[in-house]
């Protein structure tokens, strides 16, 4: 698969996912491809940045994802300043407005889910994949990569 980032001639960019170049280019000539926002079907590859990887040759999943909860010092690493100071704000505003339950978050999350427990805000720590077991169930959770700072 390949990642192209595309632009339609009035300018909206979007991602598009491809099995190879050449899909991409068979596409675009059979007036396939469409842009989401105008509906242009003048679609074509727009600038991109190169996708390199760290030097431990592991890819940096996106933020957000399981695998960035598994491996937060790289998701954190790879944040740009503007989403790190993001991430503070965010942590400041859960610390100030929600009650740390620690290390009993999903149970937690589950029991506010089901009723069983008043409604309020909660912050905590959960596993991947007790993350991607409360989103099955129908459950927000956002999980938050550490900061750099929180290393030191």
């Amino acid at each position: 698969m390949i990642k192209y980032r595309l632009r339609c001639e009035r300018g909206h960019e979007f991602e598009g996912w491809f099995r190879s170049s050449g899909d991409f280019d068979t596409q675009a000539t059979r007036g396939l491809l469409s842009c989401g926002d105008c509906g242009s079907a003048r679609v074509g590859k727009a600038i991109m940045a190169p996708n390199v990887s760290p030097s431990d040759r592991r890819a940096v999943a996106p933020a957000g994802s399981a695998q960035a909860a598994a491996e937060p010092q790289l998701a954190a690493a790879a944040m740009p300043p503007e989403l790190v100071e993001m991430a503070r704000k965010i942590r400041r505003h859960l610390r100030d407005n929600a009650e740390n339950v620690g290390p009993r978050f999903a149970e937690e999350a589950r029991r506010i889910h089901y009723n069983e427990s008043e409604r309020r805000g909660i912050y905590g720590e959960a596993t991947p994949r007790e993350a991607v077991e409360l989103r099955e169930e129908g459950i927000e959770v956002m999980p938050l990569p550490p900061l750099p700072s929180d290393a030191n």
